[in-house]
């Protein structure tokens, strides 16, 4: 790809940029949210038309006319969103829109269709059950699937948009076979995360983009993590996790043997203000529901929560709010905002009372006060009448904090906050926090992020199984100690 530009309605999304890819390498896109990288992955899989430029695969001119057509030259495409059929079998799946026929006539022939799904899943190295539900699967099972549904269009280029966003470190490295596996066969492979780590251990090559330009292009082995940072942020960052010294103040929110049948039991610990409460713990430990309870989305069956000192029953999160209570859930597209919105009215939607005099809507204090947020957040939006949907991961995780500044929250509920955002929103983030928590605001983190864990909270809770097995202060704290609690080693 070279020379691909492409403008939307204020905004110049790829300006000049390029990349280009071999056979049987792991190419690593990098970039910040908003740098041009998922414009330029849908025009190469047909899903956007370049104002200019140029495309050649193996050396020939290549133009997809839409997604199917990519599909059919070489070139599929997996999303972070997955994009298969719960209630059909897994070979069924493999096999969609590719379905083999019984000579001429249009009548499916199921039992080549199951052939060649398992072959396709031999070929890289899984013996999934292909008359299994997809529903059944697990993450890291549909990814597979995926997988093998690209390599049935025998796909020359596969792009991988943020795959190992819900997966476990176990399945991480299970993906990273099956990527090796692919490429083994000839396939380029584009891979792109904000896990910088992953980045490194995978790739074989990196292109870098900001602002949607092409900054670099090397062999991964040439790079370092402050190099890969440096280029996408086009500064560097000294200090990842700002440093800052807890000034705890009193018991902002206790809870004692909170249980909730099913998904976590006894929980009890105190979060103080002017502190950053972490937990973390292995994926089903019970820590997302620990926080839809706590926010009244999915109330407790057994235990008790004081908040300032007053024990209180929180059954809907409407009184959470009423309490001072914010949750930034861990699935920011389901959860946190509303899509078909503008960021003005998903940033008042939560307060909407204080924005509405006799039934009408103030529109001047709507727009002083999301203008104030968008400037303190560093929101990168045309306008605030954007709808929300058409802003990078990082912006719309600012948009849905900014709704809960909006609340003068006492006490924030942050549920995997930097999860699918790039390192430079990460380290804005970071350094929001921490103001947040200087002014006297309690901060109560979910991650399974261990360095974001290590490098933000004053103090660390464990969970595993539903239960709170550890505390480890500051100092105690490592990913070490942290691992040996979560998995009970």
């Amino acid at each position: 790809m070279t020379g691909m530009t492409k403008r939307f309605p204020g905004v110049l999304a790829l300006n000049n940029a390029k990349l280009e890819v071999r056979p049987g390498e792991v190419h690593c896109l990098l970039g910040e949210n908003g740098a041009g990288k998922s414009t330029l992955m849908n025009i190469l899989a047909g899903s956007l038309r370049p104002d200019s430029g140029e495309m050649r695969l193996d050396n020939h001119p290549y133009r997809p006319e839409s997604p199917r057509h990519a599909q059919m030259l070489g070139v599929s495409i997996i999303h972070q969103e997955m994009n298969l059929c719960p209630g059909m079998t897994v070979a069924e799946n493999i096999m969609l829109g590719n379905e083999p026929r019984r000579g001429r006539w249009p009548i499916l022939d199921h039992k080549r269709t199951k052939q060649r799904a398992a072959d396709l899943l031999t070929r890289i190295g899984s013996s999934l059950d292909v008359s299994r539900p997809v529903h059944t699967c697990s993450i890291a099972q549909q990814q597979v699937i995926e997988i093998a549904k690209a390599l049935s269009f025998d796909s020359r280029i596969l792009v991988m948009d943020e795959p190992s966003t819900a997966l476990t470190e176990h399945e991480v490295v299970a993906l990273f076979r099956l990527i090796r596996k692919v490429t083994e066969n000839g396939v380029g492979v584009i891979y792109i995360s904000h896990r910088l780590e992953e980045a490194q251990s995978i790739g074989d090559c990196a292109t870098i983009m900001r602002d949607g330009e092409h900054v670099l292009t090397k062999p991964m082995n040439e790079l370092d993590r402050n190099s890969i940072i440096k280029a996408m942020v086009g500064r560097s960052l000294e200090e990842e996790f700002p440093k800052r010294i807890a000034q705890r103040g009193s018991c902002r929110l206790k809870v004692d043997n909170l249980s909730r049948r099913g998904a976590f039991k006894n929980v009890s610990f105190k979060l103080y203000e002017g502190e950053v409460l972490g937990i973390t713990g292995l994926v089903g430990a019970g820590r997302t529901e620990l926080a839809r309870a706590l926010f009244g989305a999915e109330p407790p069956d057994a235990g008790s929560i004081v908040i300032n000192g007053q024990e209180v029953r929180i059954r809907s999160p409407q009184q959470a709010i009423a309490l001072g209570i914010g949750l930034l859930p861990e699935d920011r597209k389901a959860q946190g905002f509303v899509r078909e919105l503008s960021i003005r009215e998903n940033i008042t939607l939560a307060n909407f009372p204080y924005f509405s005099k006799k039934g009408r809507v103030d529109r001047k204090l709507e727009l002083a006060t999301t203008g104030k947020y968008i400037n303190r957040l560093n929101i990168r939006t045309p306008s605030s009448e954007q709808s929300v949907v058409n802003l990078s991961g990082g912006n719309q995780q600012k948009v849905v904090l900014a709704k809960w500044l909006a609340t003068q929250c006492s006490c924030l509920i942050f549920d995997e906050p930097t999860r699918g955002v790039d390192v430079g929103a990460k380290t804005e983030i970071y350094a929001l926090m921490n103001d947040l928590v200087d002014a006297g605001t309690a901060i109560l983190m979910i991650s399974s992020d261990l360095p974001e864990i290590l490098g933000m909270s004053d103090r660390i809770l464990v969970m595993r199984g539903g239960e709170l097995v550890g505390e480890l202060s500051k100092g105690q704290a490592s990913q070490e100690a942290v691992m040996q609690l979560a998995t009970g080693a």
